[in-house]
């Protein structure tokens, strides 16, 4: 069985936003075992798993990115879309566009403590599209 899905994020401000809920949302009646694959079809977000208990986790990744990432560096040549333009395309060359997830006992089997982010590295909010595949 193959399933697809394409869905429209919330409009989401910079910074790491917890998704599980909204993909579980979205998701069909699961099979007994399989792989769902989530991808976001955008260059300047991009999709992780991390805690998901303490919210310092979001706010300490959004920190370390953007210390790793600076904004306004002179070497940048792609700034056509303002400062955060080019440092966007980087962190989410750093995370990917790309999630493989296993379902077992017709369940999204992450881990305890994880959850699926929506890396949002653009300074304004904007509507994010994501395909949801599942294969069985």
């Amino acid at each position: 069985m193959i399933y697809q899905k394409e869905i429209l994020l919330p409009p989401f401000g910079r910074g790491f936003h917890l998704i599980t809920n909204i993909i579980v949302e979205n998701l069909p009646d699961l099979p007994e075992q399989g792989i769902i694959s989530l991808f976001l079809q955008h260059t300047s977000a991009g999709l992780t798993i991390s805690e998901n208990f303490d919210t310092d986790v979001r706010t300490d990744l959004s920190k370390s990115f953007d210390m790793l990432v600076p904004e306004g560096k002179e070497h940048y040549s792609h700034t056509s879309e303002g400062p955060d333009d080019m440092p966007a395309h980087i962190k989410s060359t750093l995370t990917s566009v790309s999630l493989t997830i296993p379902v077992r006992k017709h369940q999204i089997y992450l881990g305890k403590w994880q959850g699926i982010y929506l890396c949002e590295f653009r300074n304004r909010k904007q509507q994010r599209k994501a395909v949801i595949t599942i294969l069985s």
